[in-house]
């Protein structure tokens, strides 16, 4: 299973006195994707988001871009070839600090099955100063002996603790840097090996899936970004029209709006569910490219679901949340 938040993280960190604080970052992160790459915790070519700020300047960037190195290349060479690109088109001034960071696809293991799992792992390295810290966050339960809705996977477990483990290990020599577990999260407690689930006194896994994903998931739904200023509301109390969105499986949610209270946004069916989860996060984007255009939340809605050839209807919102299973 994979969690929106972190299940886990770690982190390297080492006095490095950087000549070059973009090599130097960028040095890091592709030496670490490297070692997941050897245990197929990585899969494809890496894209590296790669952000140079500048110093005693608040929000002000010299450089911000994606890069795509060649992974068949030696870290050191890469390194220095895409420090030399990021040098030559950013803008000048005083180097404050550097970020640079990979969300990363993997394989995970059950017996002789791989499966390619996206969203895996996000690996980032920042250089401030004369300090290089890189991180490894996890975002999947595979390394666990029960999954995040506490139920046991010791096939899963068996197969792919052992590659974290061993990727650790690993992460602790080319970075030439002891490992620092962080703090457990909802989800887990990282340790030097791996990370563990939290018990019950009988010894079996809580759900912590139902405890803290999908509320999370749900709120994505019901507050709008920037303590609720970018778009439109995402909460309505009287009536509001609809219309369902169906998938392969049926009907995945509703697209739902209200001019009176200047609100529209999606009512997932089941918003555990991936299908619908992912659905709805996918309508929100255009709501939100709808409101950037200056429509009505009525106007968004009959424009976005013309295509879906169901009829608009109105539904007070406590109705309208009853249609689905809540979360």
């Amino acid at each position: 299973m994979i969690s929106s938040t972190p299940v886990g993280r770690w982190t390297w960190g080492r006095g490095d006195q950087p000549l070059r604080e973009t090599f130097s970052s960028l040095h890091a992160l592709l030496a670490a994707w490297s070692v997941l790459a050897r245990y197929r915790l990585a899969i494809g070519n890496p894209i590296i988001s790669v952000s140079v700020h500048e110093a005693g300047t608040a929000n002000s960037c010299l450089f911000q871009g994606k890069l795509e190195p060649d992974s068949a290349t030696p870290a050191s060479d890469v390194a220095h070839q895409l420090a030399n690109e990021v040098e030559a088109a950013q803008n000048s001034g005083e180097i404050g600090a550097v970020y640079a960071d990979i969300k990363i696809s993997g394989e995970i293991l059950t017996g002789d099955h791989a499966t390619h799992e996206e969203g895996l792992f996000l690996i980032g390295s920042s250089t401030v100063l004369d300090y290089v810290s890189t991180e490894l966050v996890t975002f999947s339960d595979a390394w666990m002996p029960y999954d995040l809705r506490g139920r046991p996977q010791h096939a899963t477990h068996a197969t792919n603790a052992p590659r974290l483990s061993a990727a650790l290990r690993d992460l602790s020599e080319v970075l030439h840097s002891e490992i620092d577990p962080d703090e457990p999260t909802s989800f887990a407690k990282p340790t030097e090996a791996g990370v563990d689930n939290y018990l019950k006194d009988d010894g079996t896994g809580y759900d912590v899936w139902s405890s803290f994903e999908v509320p999370y998931r749900y709120s994505q739904f019901t507050h709008a970004p920037g303590f609720g200023r970018i778009g439109y509301k995402r909460s309505a109390e009287g009536e509001v029209l609809y219309v369902p969105v169906t998938g392969s499986r049926g009907v995945l949610g509703y697209l739902w709006a209200s001019d009176a209270e200047q609100a529209a946004s999606f009512e997932p069916q089941d918003v555990g569910d991936n299908e619908s989860y992912q659905s709805g996060l996918t309508w929100l984007s255009r709501l939100r490219s709808a409101h950037d255009r200056g429509l009505s939340p009525s106007e968004a809605l009959a424009e976005l679901t013309a295509p879906l050839n169901h009829e608009i209807r109105t539904v007070g919102m406590t109705s309208l949340k009853e249609l689905t299973s809540g979360y």
